[in-house]
């Protein structure tokens, strides 16, 4: 049996890493499976990444619908990402939904997301965009938001089928047409990591066309090889913790953030 506490000190704690390093904004959220049901998971409350902070702040979902627990009152409209996620792919246990700035214009323009650095291996060799237009029933509103089970699950297959794991994603990333990105991982300091690493990806990619452009157009954006992309995403599973440890350090120090259930675990 896993030691929930401790996994919601881990889920807290992502929040706040992810608030500070400017992925989240109020909206955003982070979900870990619970590894002793396997059939909910917990995400905060309808609050900002900044101010969770204890048991109290956080809810817990069926899986198999986002409909809340009993004691679960309330919570986010767009749960129902994570829910069919979750559903839809047994071997992830952890997902990301950020609105992060360094991301969005990739979500609007017809430019891929590339890795163009060793920590955005996990990219892979695509990152589908959603266009939740696509999906829309006549009568939905035009919100963008993915907030009931049917568009939580034409998110979740944008995500594909592994063609070597079928019960695993194809990819790792998919932006979200003018609404943000989504990541997903096996744990929540992968997730973590993973989400830190996609608006860093998108900051550096944007300065490099930036630059090319200064240039006149001249020299080329030179991204990783499917070779690279491949063993640098090996290479970002089993270095995560690296990471996550200096991260916990940070937002502990700041004064910013307040996390009842204690220091997170640091050691996978």
């Amino acid at each position: 049996m896993v030691n929930i506490t401790a996994l919601l000190s881990t889920l807290i704690t992502s929040n706040h890493i992810l608030h500070y390093h400017n992925v989240l904004d109020a909206m955003g959220h982070v979900s870990v499976r619970n590894p002793n049901t396997n059939t909910t998971f917990f995400i905060a409350l309808q609050l900002g990444p900044a101010v969770l902070s204890g048991r109290e702040d956080i809810g817990e979902y069926n899986i198999a619908d986002g409909s809340p627990l009993t004691g679960t009152v309330g919570g986010y409209a767009e749960r129902y990402i994570h829910s069919e996620i979750l559903k839809r792919y047994p071997d992830v246990n952890a997902v990301v939904h950020s609105h992060a700035e360094d991301v969005l214009p990739y979500t609007v323009l017809n430019v891929d997301v590339e890795p163009v650095y060793h920590m955005a291996g996990f990219l892979g060799g695509t990152v589908p965009n959603f266009d939740i237009e696509d999906t829309y029933f006549e009568d939905d509103p035009r919100d963008l938001l993915v907030n009931n089970p049917r568009l939580g699950a034409a998110l979740a297959q944008t995500f594909g089928v592994n063609e070597t794991q079928p019960t695993g994603p194809a990819h790792t990333t998919v932006l979200q047409r003018g609404h943000g990105f989504v990541t997903i991982a096996q744990t929540v300091e992968e997730v973590t990591d993973f989400a830190y690493y996609a608006a860093s990806n998108a900051r550096v990619q944007t300065n490099a066309l930036l630059l090319k452009a200064a240039m006149g157009g001249g020299g080329n954006v030179k991204c990783l090889t499917q070779q690279e992309r491949k063993d640098a995403a090996n290479m970002n599973r089993w270095i995560a913790f690296k990471p996550w440890r200096q991260w916990v350090k940070e937002v502990e120090r700041s004064g910013m953030y307040i996390n009842e259930l204690g220091t997170p675990p640091l050691d996978s």
